[in-house]
């Protein structure tokens, strides 16, 4: 095994293990610092595919001020204890079948698949540089990057919106 490869399954274990602690903690600001370290792990693998500007881009932008701005919602609002929410019926089965679904893929994407396919190409010379970046970002996936802007506010203003006490309370 090589130093890449465990370095890599060490960066994995270490994702997938804040990801669930994100998911799992009852407490607001545990979640948030969870999702910055599972930032953290994220730009390592960045710095593994040999795209520095990708991974200071990713402790700043996300792990930094978006994560900054998360912290300061939560604190503002004083949701930092999670209420347990009304579970609709629906929700569990189609839980359980997405939740299949991904296992599913996932075996088959790691076991059927033909290894010197999944194997990584050298990167390129202007691979992850700012130029390539912005290129990419504003030519071929600026709808996506709209997209994802917008799905943020929604989210800052649903977590407002749930969190707000009526006037009487």
């Amino acid at each position: 095994m090589t130093i890449e490869l465990g370095l890599f399954l060490v960066l994995a274990l270490a994702a997938i293990a804040t990801a669930l602690g994100m998911l799992f903690s009852r407490n607001a600001v545990y979640s948030a610092l969870f999702l910055v370290l599972n930032f953290a792990t994220v730009a390592v693998f960045y710095l593994l595919l040999s795209a520095p500007f990708l991974a200071m881009a990713q402790i700043t932008v996300y792990a930094g001020a978006i994560m900054v701005l998360f912290l300061f919602v939560i604190m503002l609002l004083g949701a930092e204890q999670l209420q347990p929410a009304q579970i609709l019926p629906w929700q569990r089965p189609a839980a359980t079948v997405l939740a299949f679904l991904l296992v599913a893929e996932s075996v088959y994407l790691l076991v059927f698949r033909d290894a010197p396919q999944a194997r990584v190409a050298p990167a390129e010379e202007l691979f992850g540089g700012p130029q390539a970046i912005g290129t990419a970002l504003f030519s071929q996936y600026l709808l996506p990057f709209e997209i994802t802007s917008a799905v943020l506010l929604v989210a800052m203003v649903g977590a407002i919106v749930m969190t707000r006490k009526e006037k009487g309370d």
